[in-house]
């Protein structure tokens, strides 16, 4: 599992995973085992503050270990490229059943806490695994039916989104298979509380009272007492806790700050406040990708972890794959693909602002196409578009 550390709490016998904050330039090729005090030492000398290490790999520093091993990567040498084994319009029709697939079994597992009922852990973390499994095919098709809505179904969607964006997430920070997996499932069952919460309370448009909002965050100990009756990992149900959490301590339930909050439970709070940012509800819309990161960032490094929300957004990138742009011809697209350039990506051409109706669907590749330039991103309620019709019309097809 990965932890996160302080470079005072670095020891002999751990795995560096990644260097997280440093000062000065610093020129390290490797992830590695920490075999001696010489080595921290460097480390400090060279200007590590905090790291990621992998306590899954921690070791014997007494062993006979080769200390050539001992030399730590920098986050640029661990970030990893997610392959793409199969197309984006094959891997969509897959994808398309697995999100279905994935609100019905959210809706079984929130029946049963209604009821009291435990769960058989086995299938929510069957269906986590898929989704990992669809990741690595082709992420693009996961990542753009997390833009595609339904404003009834936002309880069922939220902690499915959260799911996939953790598996994204979880692999562009270099994790290992289990730890993708297992994040995966901890966003999968995050937010199984709030079947708890009166529906006057969950679904208020205004803002809650201290009385309500006492109710509202009793959802992530409901969820909690309820995962330790099943046969979940401990780590998990952590993770799952801490979701609300924030480092200044002022989050909730338990008031944890700074370095008590888990990395997984950072993420996991990363992941569930831009979902809840962007998600359309019965009440209100849901803001732009842009916006949403530029509260993350707000956020940070008071409450949220200034490094994990960096990598959150480069993961999904300025545009995020489902998201709409407004193109400098005054035309709206959807962003289908990034690629090596974040300013730059594929997009699918569907609507004409001037002329105020939809467009036969194009695909565009912006880095390429040099006369059109994204404008903005925006939101389908700014323009008053059914999004979803679009979707099932012109990409799912």
């Amino acid at each position: 599992m990965l932890q996160k550390i302080t470079i005072d709490q670095l020891k002999p016998g751990m795995f560096v995973h990644q260097i997280v904050e440093q000062k000065g330039k610093l020129s390290i090729t490797n992830q590695g085992r920490v075999t001696s005090d010489a080595i921290i030492n460097t480390l400090k000398k060279r200007g590590v503050k905090t790291l990621v290490i992998d306590t899954d790999k921690a070791f014997n520093p007494n062993s006979n270990a080769d200390s050539s091993t001992g030399a730590v990567a920098s986050p640029s040498a661990v970030k990893q490229t997610a392959s793409k084994s199969v197309s984006f319009d094959t891997e969509l029709a897959r994808a398309v059943k697995l999100h279905e697939q994935g609100k019905a079994i959210q809706h079984a597992l929130q029946k049963n806490l209604q009821k009291e009922m435990p769960f058989d852990g086995s299938i929510p973390k069957a269906f986590s695994s898929k989704l990992v499994e669809s990741v690595e095919r082709n992420p693009d098709a996961l990542l753009c039916l997390t833009k595609i809505r339904e404003k009834d179904d936002y309880l069922l969607e939220h902690s499915l989104n959260v799911a996939i964006l953790l598996a994204n997430f979880a692999k562009h920070l270099g994790m290992t298979d289990n730890e993708v997996n297992e994040l995966s499932y901890a966003g999968f069952l995050h937010d199984l509380g709030k079947i708890m919460i009166p529906d006057e309370i969950l679904h208020k448009p205004g803002r809650l009272t201290d009385e309500e909002m006492d109710i509202m965050k009793g959802h992530v100990q409901h969820g909690v007492d309820h995962l330790l009756e099943t046969d979940i990992q401990p780590h998990l149900i952590q993770a799952v806790a801490e979701h609300h959490e924030r480092l200044d301590g002022l989050g909730y339930p338990q008031g944890k700050k700074g370095d008590e909050i888990s990395m997984a439970g950072r993420m996991l709070a990363i992941a569930d406040m831009y979902d809840a940012l962007t998600a359309d509800r019965v009440y209100k819309s849901g803001m732009s990708s842009q916006k949403a990161f530029s509260i993350l960032m707000s956020e940070a490094p008071t409450r949220l972890d200034m490094y994990l929300v960096q990598q959150f957004i480069k993961c999904l990138g300025i545009y995020p794959v489902g998201s709409l742009v407004l193109l400098s011809n005054e035309r709206l697209a959807m962003v289908m693909h990034q690629n090596d350039s974040p300013l730059t990506p594929e997009v699918k051409v569907f609507y004409s602002v001037k002329q105020g109706h939809y467009l036969t669907p194009k695909d565009v590749d912006l880095k390429t196409d040099k006369s059109l330039t994204i404008v903005k991103a925006i939101t389908a309620s700014d323009y008053n578009i059914d999004i979803n019709a679009f979707f099932e019309r012109s990409v799912y097809v």
